[in-house]
């Protein structure tokens, strides 16, 4: 599956209200692998931006003003992202202003484009209850390096993100391990599957078994009492 994590800057909160869509930063998954094929554009609005908006992406109005409009890169942005999982964090925020722009120029929605839109900040409310999961936040909580991020850019905030997410998705590909010789030049990398191997099962000790009981319990005062683990089985080994 083709991946492309993207995020927008816009000139204020409110596509509906005449706010405009000033920089989009696309970055390339394959086999959730990035491959530099990455795309980014500064574009002008046609308006100013808001000055809250300004403290937070520290895009100029006067460096936009020569930037080319979103119709002078529509084709190139749909053909990019076409058929892709598209990864966004607050979907509905980014969507909302990419719709606006598509409507505005007589097109579809965006969501028809591509296969299907994926909320990274839906994805981390439902890993971490009750904490912060802005893209800091998750930077900080999963070790991915977001130093050089004194404001919000597009394709750095994009590239941000397909950190956070593999980190946060890394359990797909639990069963496969990737084996090969570190030292050698070229080498052939071999998957393998972990599955033909009998695993012993090590049970939990009785302090390990309370610090689990302590963390169900602080996910279920987090969730309000919907933690799935206290839905799942407990299966008993003899």
């Amino acid at each position: 599956m083709r991946q492309i994590v993207l995020d927008t800057e816009t000139t204020g909160l409110s596509a509906e209200t005449g706010d405009r869509i000033i920089e989009i930063g696309c970055v390339e998954l394959l086999a959730r692998k990035l491959t530099g094929n990455n795309k980014h554009f500064y574009l002008n609005p046609e308006r100013d931006s808001h000055e809250d908006a300004l403290k937070v992406h520290g895009i100029s109005n006067e460096f936009l003003r020569d930037k080319p409009k979103f119709a002078a890169v529509v084709d190139e942005l749909m053909e990019y992202c076409a058929g892709a999982e598209i990864i966004i964090h607050n979907a509905s925020f980014d969507i909302g202003f990419l719709n606006k722009e598509l409507e505005l120029l007589g097109r579809p929605p965006f969501t028809g484009h591509v296969s299907k839109v994926t909320d990274s900040l839906a994805m981390a409310k439902e890993l971490f209850p009750g904490k912060r999961n802005s893209l800091d936040a998750l930077c900080d909580r999963l070790e991915v390096d977001n130093s050089g991020r004194t404001l919000h850019g597009a394709l750095l905030d994009a590239e941000l993100l397909a950190d956070v997410y593999i980190n946060m998705t890394r359990g797909q590909d639990a069963l496969l391990m990737d084996v090969a010789d570190s030292g050698a030049v070229g080498a052939i990398v071999t998957r393998v599957d972990l599955r033909q191997f009998t695993l012993p099962v090590l049970l939990a000790n009785d302090q390990e078994a309370a610090e689990h009981e302590d963390m169900l319990k602080q996910l279920d005062k987090a969730s309000g009492g919907k933690t799935v683990w206290r839905q799942v089985p407990v299966s008993t080994v003899a």
